[in-house]
């Protein structure tokens, strides 16, 4: 049976952060992620994981300038002491919260700067970086490849851009997070791609396309998607992650309705 959590960076944002853990286990979600965690702190964060009696199953390491329209700091050649400045706080976090997951997102490197090979290269290391000096805190490191329509110049925008990063990268500790609503837009065929892949997949998310609303705002059939991805015995997470189409408690639809 599939579970579900959701991504409360994106969702019931008509409450509080802090409040966001309890009114999603209220309605259903055993597990919530969180892009980036660190305007609260760990202990704060902590407490309200434990009042609502929820896992959490990522967070993000901090991607630098990224969500202001900067380049990020993962895939920068020059960048790599950010880098591990933001590995050591992710650390921290998940060392008290234990996520199940830790995102790196690969970010979007000048390319009149630099060469694609060399920010992969950077890319690579510092993935191995990651994996290794956050193994101990028992999380699993991802990274995603996201669409380029949202994202110009985003370096994974494939799977087997992802898959490739991965091996370069050379650690055990690493897996895709596939985000079924980039790669709708990116690719052919999500359910062929998945199960051929599912053993490098740690995460999953989704939202519909094109509008990353709620599943049955778009174009993609989730009931048919659903059940081909518990046919294929994924046994992680599913996170809703998208941008409600209008109050979070009204586009809930979509969840499967409980066993009487």
């Amino acid at each position: 049976m599939l579970r579900f959590s959701t991504n409360i960076s994106m969702m019931f944002r008509e409450y509080s952060l802090l409040d966001r853990f309890q009114v999603a286990k209220d309605h259903g979600f055993g597990a919530i992620e969180i892009q980036f965690p660190y305007e609260l702190t760990p202990e704060e964060l902590f407490a309200a994981k434990q009042n609502a009696e929820v896992e959490i199953t990522v967070i993000n390491i901090s991607a630098g300038d990224l969500s202001r329209g900067g380049p990020g700091i993962a895939s920068v050649p020059g960048r790599e002491d950010e880098f591990k400045a933001a590995v050591e706080e992710a650390y921290t976090y998940a060392e008290k919260l234990k996520p199940l997951n830790i995102n790196v997102l690969a970010g979007c490197p000048p390319m009149d700067l630099f060469e694609r090979e060399q920010c992969l290269d950077v890319l690579a290391s510092n993935l191995n970086y990651a994996a290794v000096n956050l193994e101990e805190t028992g999380a699993t490191i991802l990274t995603e490849a996201i669409n380029t329509d949202d994202r110009p110049g985003f370096l994974l925008d494939s799977t087997s851009a992802a898959i490739e990063i991965i091996k370069r990268a050379g650690s055990k500790n690493l897996a895709i997070q596939y985000d079924i609503y980039h790669m709708q837009i990116m690719e052919e065929d999500l359910i062929k791609t998945m199960r051929n892949n599912l053993n490098r997949i740690g995460h999953i998310q989704f939202a519909d396309t094109p509008d990353r609303h709620e599943p049955g705002t778009g174009e993609i059939d989730f009931p048919h998607l659903f059940g081909a991805i518990d046919k294929m015995g994924w046994g992680g997470w599913l996170a809703a992650e998208y941008v409600p189409s209008h109050h979070t408690e009204n586009s809930l639809e979509w969840m499967p309705k409980p066993a009487i």
